[in-house]
């Protein structure tokens, strides 16, 4: 990590830091260092620094113009929509095929430009009646049925040919079979195996139209916890499978290259979204020039909204996460991009509302951001920014040297195979989880300013077993909702004020919120000292003392004995432990503040709370 340069103001920006940093510190700006401003250093679940100024050292060589090697400020256009990308959409056939047709028809009349279809191969020509084919590209996902499914598609195009359906370039109908053997098997999904999926690659390349064969889809590592870098690093890894097949069945590299696009998923830290996208571009680019055919490198990237990041609860905060992660995946130069709908993580879908509007919410997050803010009419709107650029190459380089080691072991097949795949991306999980679980990873209305008074989830929409960032919190919420259930109440903590409202209120609203996050009730009857605790108390069992360190100091052990005399089992203080006088002979029986293991302590709570 290199220091900022020497610019006109840049000791005047040290110096700054420094005088913060001291007064944090309590110490003499004169003792601090130069390089204090380091403390300010950021760094990623992937091992890449983030500075907190970015200069001209930083800067590097431009980058190509978009459409050329290496691809970093994005592929070839041809076939794009001139306002951006492809509005994606999820389609998925589980009955009367014409209805869905009449609803895929009303969504490309809505805005959507592109299908991400599931149907069986009979149900394909009612599915896709009246669809232009050569306006709006077809991702197929079919499992073990993809041949089917594509023979039938195949099928189609030349029916509609014979027929005369006028389109005079071949080349502009764009579809990908959606084949995924080798990611499919990592995920335990039914797939095509890679034989099968060759021998379709080949029909599919000596057609006119723009088909591929092979979707080298990182978002099944992504689902499971991977980290960015592991998801660039797996998606390409399966790519090199793919191509590596496609060359040995006598396929030219530059043929099996066009036969291969990418699948990621884009979460709501929108700079590291931009960069993934970028970052992925130039390491498949550089693999294809590996090979020998550096100009094939262009893979199309189809993102799709992070099923990880979606809460189950409150699931309205969802629609800001999915419209973050468009963003950065349409800025970051992704082809494609699907918005899952807000509701997605709730199995069924959300009771209050209906298929139609979250699936209309989730189109028009694209259209707003295409039609209204226009981001779609500037190619790769984040190229040249110090902190873009150098965050794509940290990211591509740490992806690239996660490849090195899957390659060493074999490729993608056998790194699986030995589990070392699912290791690697296992410690990333915990290291995740375990920030979140200490709220240094804050989940907006899961871990905090949760809402408890929102719907309670039904038992059919509890439980699962997804992978999702704030499960541990959700699964505590589960809990309160199944005593709710049974008892006719949640279970409740008294709010013990010590000292006057001024000076409990924020400790009094980070314990509300606290507990609430694992479903708890706080009651607060509004008590202010010790002597009106007996009257206060009620039917609880538990209480929390809110007060400040200075009036824990001198009252504390005495508000904790009063507590207790009032008939309270169990009580934790408000703020952390070296606050609390530590001769008291009257001590809590713990302490809840920033910092602790929330999931910990609130499933402790649960448990002496009676709740199963």
């Amino acid at each position: 990590m290199t220091s900022p340069t020497n610019g006109p103001d840049l000791h005047s920006w040290y110096a700054s830091v420094g005088a913060v940093l001291a007064k944090a510190a309590r110490k003499d700006p004169a003792d601090m260092p130069e390089d204090a401003w380091r403390k300010l250093i950021a760094t990623t679940r992937d091992g890449i620094e983030i500075n907190p100024l970015y200069t001209r050292e930083d800067e590097i060589a431009e980058r190509s113009e978009p459409g050329r090697f290496p691809f970093v400020r994005g592929g070839a256009r041809t076939g794009l929509p001139e306002g951006g990308w492809h509005v994606s959409a999820r389609v998925e056939v589980d009955g009367n095929a014409a209805e869905v047709n009449t609803a895929v028809l009303d969504q490309l009349e809505q805005g959507v430009s592109a299908l991400w279809l599931t149907a069986a191969a009979a149900e394909l020509p009612a599915v896709l009646k009246d669809v232009y084919l050569d306006l709006a590209p077809v991702t197929f996902d079919s499992g073990a049925a993809t041949a089917e499914v594509a023979e039938a598609y195949l099928d189609l195009l030349d029916q509609r040919r014979s027929a005369g359906d006028g389109v005079t370039d071949r080349a502009a109908v764009v579809a990908d079979l959606g084949a995924a053997p080798v990611t499919a098997a990592y995920a335990g999904a039914e797939s095509i195996d890679l034989d099968a999926a060759v021998a379709l690659a080949a029909k599919a390349a000596d057609r006119e139209e723009t088909i591929r064969t092979f979707v080298a889809d990182g978002t099944v590592f992504h689902a499971d916890g991977a980290g960015d870098a592991q998801e660039l690093a797996y998606a390409v890894a399966a790519g090199l499978e793919y191509v590596r097949a496609l060359i040995s069945s006598g396929m030219s590299a530059d043929t099996a290259l066009r036969q291969v696009s990418f699948r990621l998923s884009a979460t709501d830290d929108q700079f590291a979204s931009i960069a993934k996208f970028r970052a992925g571009r130039l390491m498949w680019a550089r693999a294809a020039e590996l090979l020998g055919a550096p100009d094939a490198g262009d893979a199309p990237q189809h993102a799709v909204t992070s099923a990880a990041m979606m809460s189950r609860r409150d699931p309205w905060v969802n629609m800001l996460r999915t419209t973050l992660a468009a963003f950065g995946a349409g800025v970051g130069g992704a082809t494609s991009v699907t918005v899952l709908p807000f509701d997605a993580s709730v199995p069924g879908g959300l009771e209050s509302t209906s298929r139609s509007f979250a699936e209309r919410m989730a189109r028009n997050t694209q259209l707003l951001l295409l039609e209204e803010s226009h981001l779609g009419h500037v190619v790769d709107p984040a190229g040249g920014s110090w902190y873009v650029e150098s965050l794509t190459d940290s990211l591509a380089d740490a992806a690239w040297s996660a490849l090195q080691t899957i390659e060493a072991e074999g490729g993608l097949v056998a790194a699986v195979e030995s589990g070392t795949v699912r290791e690697a991306i296992a410690r990333v999980r915990e290291a995740r989880d375990n920030d979140i679980a200490h709220r240094t990873a804050p989940i907006t209305g899961v871990s905090e300013f949760p809402n408890l008074a929102e719907q309670p989830l039904d038992a059919s929409r509890r439980g699962g077993d997804d992978y999702r960032y704030g499960r541990a919190f959700e699964d505590l919420r589960d809990r309160s909702d199944a005593h709710l259930e049974t008892t006719g109440s949640r279970p409740t903590v008294l709010l013990a004020g010590l000292g006057p409202q001024a000076e409990t209120t924020p400790r009094v609203t980070f314990i509300a919120n606290l507990l609430a996050a694992g479903g708890i009730e706080a009651r607060n009857p509004g008590v202010t000292e010790a002597g009106q605790y007996a009257g206060a108390r009620g039917d609880d069992q538990i209480a929390v003392l809110c007060g400040a360190d200075k009036r824990y100091a001198s009252e504390g052990p005495t508000a904790v004995a009063a507590l207790r005399d009032a008939g309270i089992s169990t009580v934790y203080v408000a703020g952390a432990e070296k606050g609390f006088p530590a001769d008291a002979t009257d001590r809590p029986d713990g302490f809840l503040g920033l910092g602790i293991d929330a999931v910990a302590a609130l499933s402790t709570l649960l448990d002496q709370l009676g709740v199963k």
